[in-house]
């Protein structure tokens, strides 16, 4: 790959990744450790990963269970997951914290999968926008030491290179698409 190009491959990584991780965080009716991951706990004055102060493991289908190393931090887990957007009310036994998924209505499905197409959407703006950017550095580069032909080829690489991370963008949201839509 041209190196002029890597900076836009980069970024236009980057947005496809923030996309994935974010569609990740979505519940779709079993339960995902993922939707987990941007609840920061309050350990000891840190900030900190729920991941990091338990053990979070999926005995079943729709139930989460997280069994805390320190057992002082159930109420502390307890208040995170409460003050998220989670929507889900935790029970414990003292020991661990279970977090039951109920099914999601079909009405739910269907703004959960408006939801995941407006983020693939989004993703796709940002990838066009660096596709964008790169287009106009490359404009910048005439009358230097590079000919109109390289730069023409440069921003037919580019347009190659944003293709697939649109199909990219489209296979991600058909995915969690489909996990959301599946009863």
């Amino acid at each position: 790959m041209n190196e002029r190009l890597k900076p836009f491959n980069e970024k236009m990584q980057k947005s496809v990744d923030y996309l994935k991780e974010d569609l990740a965080s979505i519940r779709a009716g079993r339960a995902n450790p993922h939707v987990l991951d941007k609840i920061k706990v309050d350990y000891y004055g840190t900030p900190t990963p729920i991941q990091q102060v338990g053990n979070v493991s999926v005995p079943e289908a729709r139930i989460i269970q997280i069994a805390p190393w320190d057992k002082s931090l159930i109420k502390a887990i307890e208040k995170a997951i409460m003050a998220s957007d989670l929507g889900i009310t935790p029970s414990n036994d003292g020991a661990v914290i279970r977090l039951v998924f109920p099914e999601l209505t079909e009405e739910r499905r269907k703004q959960l999968s408006k939801d995941i197409r407006k983020k693939g959407e989004d993703a796709k703006v940002a990838v066009r926008n660096i596709r964008r950017d790169g287009n106009d550095a490359f404009k910048k580069l005439k009358g230097s030491e590079v000919s109109e032909d390289e730069i023409n080829d440069l921003n037919d690489e580019l347009q190659k290179i944003t293709d697939k991370f649109i199909k990219d963008v489209d296979q991600a949201v058909d995915e969690k698409t489909k996990e959301v839509m599946t009863v």
